[in-house]
C-alpha cells in the first residue's frame, strides 16, 4: 500500500454518501482486478470472527440495519471521483468503472440482535469481485464497532438483572459513533439514552435531567432543586451528591414530596450510599422514589450491586469502548470465487494458509442447533446443504437481493430478537468470570446432522 501524499483537493463532507469511507487498497485492488479480466468473477465473501474478546461467552450482532443503509448511499459521485483523480489514486479506466458503481448482488446475515460465537459466518456477500470488495472497509467498519457496543451492552444487561440501564457515553467518544453506540445498546437491551440524535434518527427512547453543574450555578441546592422540579415536575430525577447527600436527600422530598421520581448518586461508593439513601428516603415516607446509580460503572460495577437498593444505571464511558473490548476484530475474507467472469463458470472454494490466521474455504450454512428444553447446544457451520432439525434455526436471513434492499425491520424487532437469542442460550452465557463461548462451533462437510 502506498499512502497518498500532499493532497491536491481537501476532503470535506459532501453529505450522505459512504464511498470513501474505506481504505485505499480497495480501490488499488479493483484497478489491477480490472486490469487483469478478474474484476468480473463471481465471488463470496464472508464476515466472522476467529474468536471472542476474552473472557466472553457470547457476541451480539449488531449495526446490520446501519450497513443496510450505507450499501444503499454507496455511490461515487462527481465530488468523490474528482478527488480520487485529482490524487491520482486509480486510473481512468477504474474510475469510470466506478462513476456507474452500484452493489447488484446479494447479501445474507445473521439478523441483527442475534448472538454469534468464534468463526459465525455472520454476514455473507455475493457479487463481481469488483463489488464485493469495495464494501469490506465499509462492512467491517459499521460490524466491528456495533457487534462491539452491543456485545457489552448485553453484559450489562444481564448484569443489572431487569433494572433499567440507560446509555450517556456521548461525552466519551467520537460525536457519530456515540449515535451508533446508543443505538446498538437499545438493541442489546438499554432501556433509553442520552443522545438525542438516536432518538431522532433510530427512535431509541431518550432521558435526561440535570448535572453538576445546574446545581452550581444556582444560588444553593435548594434554589437548583426548586428550578427543576419547577420545569419537570415532581417525577424528574434530583441529582444529589454535589454537595452532601443526606441535606440533598433531605431537600429533595421536602420541596417535591413523597412523588419524587428519582434521585441520582454519580460518586463514593455508590452500594453504601444507595442503602443509606433508600433508607432516608423510606424515614422521609418516599417509598417509590427511586435511586438511580451512575459513574464509571461497567458490567462487573453493576453486578456488584445486585443486593443494593438500586432501582437503575447510568453507563457511559465502558459501554462506548466495548468495556475493554472496544473492536469485536471481525474480518472479511474471500471464501469463494469463479474460474472466469462467465455467469455459469464453477466456484471453487479458497482459503488462506497463513500461520496463525488460516481461513476455511467454501460458502457457508449456519444452523443453531437446539435440544428439547430450547436451549442452543451447537453452532454448526457447514459447506453443504443445511439439513436442520425440527428445533434447529438457520441463521441467515436475505439482507440484499441483486443490489435491492430487503432487509430493513424496526429496530424494536432486532431489539426483541435479541431477548429471544440470550434466552436460548446455557445458563453459562451470562456468567462474567473468564470461561469458554457458551456454544461451541462444529464444522460440518455437507449439511448438518438432522
Amino acid at each position: 500500500m502506498v499512502p497518498t501524499v500532499g493532497l491536491k483537493v481537501p476532503l470535506v463532507d459532501d453529505g450522505d454518501g459512504t464511498a470513501l469511507l474505506t481504505d485505499q487498497y480497495e480501490l488499488t485492488m479493483l484497478q489491477a482486478a480490472l486490469r487483469s479480466g478478474t474484476a468480473g468473477r463471481r465471488s463470496v465473501f464472508e464476515v466472522f470472527a476467529r474468536s471472542l474478546p476474552a473472557g466472553r461467552r457470547y457476541g451480539v450482532v449488531a449495526g446490520v440495519g446501519r450497513l443496510l443503509d450505507a450499501i444503499e448511499a454507496f455511490r461515487f459521485e462527481a465530488a468523490e471521483l474528482e478527488f480520487l483523480a485529482a490524487n491520482g489514486i486509480v486510473d481512468e479506466p477504474t474510475l469510470r468503472w466506478l462513476e456507474k458503481y452500484r452493489f447488484t448482488g446479494n447479501v445474507w446475515g445473521y439478523a441483527e440482535g442475534d448472538c454469534y460465537f468464534p468463526e459465525s459466518p455472520i454476514l455473507v456477500v455475493e457479487g463481481t469481485f469488483g463489488e464485493a470488495v469495495l464494501l469490506e472497509t465499509l462492512a467491517l467498519s459499521v460490524l466491528n464497532h456495533d457487534c462491539a457496543i452491543a456485545s457489552a451492552a448485553s453484559r450489562m444487561v444481564q448484569a443489572a438483572q431487569g433494572r433499567p440501564i440507560i446509555e450517556m457515553g456521548s461525552r466519551r467518544t467520537h460525536e457519530r459513533a456515540a449515535v451508533a453506540a446508543a443505538r446498538a445498546a437499545y438493541v442489546a437491551g438499554f432501556s433509553t439514552t442520552s443522545n438525542l440524535e438516536a432518538g431522532r434518527l433510530y427512535g431509541v427512547p431518550t432521558a435526561g435531567t440535570s448535572a453538576h453543574s445546574f446545581s452550581l450555578l444556582h444560588d444553593s441546592e435548594r434554589h437548583a432543586f426548586e428550578a427543576q422540579l419547577a420545569s419537570l415536575g415532581d417525577g424528574t430525577t434530583l441529582l444529589v451528591d454535589t454537595y452532601d447527600v443526606e441535606r440533598a436527600v433531605r431537600t429533595a422530598v421536602e420541596l417535591a414530596g413523597p412523588p419524587l421520581g428519582a434521585v441520582r448518586i454519580d460518586s463514593g461508593d455508590l452500594g453504601v450510599m444507595a442503602r443509606r439513601v433508600r433508607a432516608q428516603l423510606d424515614s422521609l415516607g418516599a417509598h417509590d422514589t427511586r435511586i438511580v446509580v451512575t459513574g464509571d460503572l461497567d458490567e462487573f460495577g453493576i453486578a456488584a450491586l445486585a443486593a443494593a437498593p438500586v432501582d437503575g444505571y447510568g453507563v457511559g464511558t465502558a459501554l462506548v469502548t466495548g468495556s475493554g473490548a472496544p473492536t469485536a476484530s471481525l474480518i472479511y475474507k474471500l471464501v469463494a470465487r469463479a474460474d472466469s467472469p462467465d455467469e455459469d463458470a464453477p466456484m471453487r472454494p479458497v482459503a488462506k494458509r497463513s500461520p496463525g490466521k488460516p481461513s476455511r474455504g467454501g460458502r457457508k450454512t449456519a444452523i443453531r442447533r437446539i435440544d428439547g428444553h430450547g436451549t442452543a447446544f451447537s453452532e454448526t457451520i457447514s459447506t453443504g446443504e443445511a439439513m436442520p432439525g425440527q428445533r434447529d434455526r438457520l441463521l441467515h436471513v436475505p439482507l440484499v437481493r441483486n443490489g435491492d434492499i430487503v432487509g430493513r425491520e424496526p429496530l424494536g424487532s432486532a431489539r426483541e430478537r435479541h431477548a429471544r437469542s440470550v434466552a436460548e442460550l446455557p445458563t453459562t452465557a451470562i456468567q462474567l468470570s473468564k470461561g469458554e463461548p457458551a456454544v461451541p462451533t462444529e464444522f460440518v462437510q455437507g449439511g448438518p446432522r438432522p
